[in-house]
């Protein structure tokens, strides 16, 4: 296990102006389970195969441990990774494919199938070691390019969207058994992937990537309750945040009939004359007098249901989705009333959209 560290990394590929990654300052804790996401093109792949040494770094350090392995070759760095396509050898059996990279190393036979069994027993992949991988399914198939990286016992693991090719329902069990395996390797893990909910649910912090810079970096709940900015703010959450420009006066900001309070400094001469007013959507309560919201589309999902729809901000229309009561959600088509707890609001700078503290 070892920690790892992004010191200023960036990465440029050829014949392009703009960094795919822009001066990644990142320490990963030993034995974290971290996860970089972010829309596609945010750098979160580039920044994983800069650590695995298939990016060159153009400026900056990368170090494992207190090792600087910015110019080392992939197989010096004692890291494991698991692709997106599986990468299995389809000639090999699973039992084979397991074990190739201890083969490469000189391990003895009875080393190779001792440590391929265990590590096929956590996985659940047992009876499947004699097959082929055309005779597994995509979520098997997916187990043993997990178990290939496992056997090597390296000190990193890194995860390239290993469940995008899985369906929702599989993709739901694998990442629950990823995260209990991480908890039981105790060994630090990177991994990537596009789909907040999955960052969420998995990491112990999570990374959030924009245009190749890191725009925050703290725990799921942290993210959710504090974020740093606008991006991060419409970003993470599902249904994301409702957000909102609106005008600063005297009184603060109104906001419906709620009068939102802004910091002093935001209603002096030089203040910015608008600020980002967000709100998630179950903060958003219907009752019998407040916003006026006209449905247009009810989503019932089981335990929760949300309702999508049309209001009137300060005269403007306006994009809203808020939570319904499940058990009776308004039906499409009907005018109803939002309330807005304003302990809830989150204020962000129209100008840059970083979050401002009340």
């Amino acid at each position: 296990m070892a920690t790892v560290t992004y010191d200023r990394t960036t990465c440029l590929f050829p014949g392009s102006q703009k960094p795919a990654v822009d001066a990644l300052d990142l320490q990963i804790e030993d034995g974290e389970f971290l996860v970089l996401v972010g829309p596609s093109g945010c750098g979160k792949s580039t920044s994983l195969r800069m650590l695995a040494g298939l990016e060159q770094v153009h400026s900056g350090r990368v170090l494992i441990g207190d090792k600087d392995v910015t110019v080392q070759e992939p197989k010096e760095r004692d890291i494991a990774m698991v692709f997106q396509n599986y990468a299995l050898y389809p000639h090999m059996s699973v039992a084979e494919n397991m074990g190739f990279a201890l083969k490469l190393a000189g391990a003895s036979k009875s080393d190779i199938r001792s440590r391929v069994e265990d590590v096929a027993k956590l996985l659940d992949l047992e009876q499947y070691l004699d097959r082929k991988p055309k005779a597994l399914s995509g979520g098997q198939r997916q187990r043993v390019a997990m178990g290939r990286a496992i056997v090597r016992q390296p000190q990193v693991f890194l995860m390239d969207e290993p469940l995008s090719n899985l369906d929702a329902k599989l993709r739901v069990q694998t990442r629950t058994q990823i995260a209990q395996l991480q908890r039981r390797l105790e060994t630090t893990m990177v991994y990537v992937t596009h789909d907040q909910v999955e960052a969420m649910t998995m990491g112990d912090r999570v990374a959030v990537l924009k245009d190749g810079r890191l725009q925050q970096c703290a725990t799921p709940r942290d993210l959710y309750r504090s974020p740093a900015n606008v991006f991060v703010a419409g970003f993470m959450g599902s249904p994301s945040m409702n957000l909102f420009t609106l005008p600063v006066t005297e009184q603060g900001v109104q906001f419906g009939d709620t009068a939102i309070p802004v910091p002093r400094q935001l209603r002096g001469e030089n203040s910015e004359p608008e600020v980002v007013v967000g709100v998630r959507p179950e903060h958003l309560e219907l009752a019998a007098d407040g916003i006026s919201m006209d449905v247009a589309v009810v989503e019932e999902l089981g335990s929760d249901a949300y309702i999508y729809g049309r209001t009137s901000i300060n005269g403007a229309a306006q994009e809203i989705v808020a939570r319904a009561d499940w058990r009776n959600p308004p039906r499409k088509g009907e005018t109803v009333k939002l309330h807005v707890d304003p302990e809830q609001l989150h204020l962000f700078s129209a100008v840059d959209g970083r979050r401002l503290s009340r």
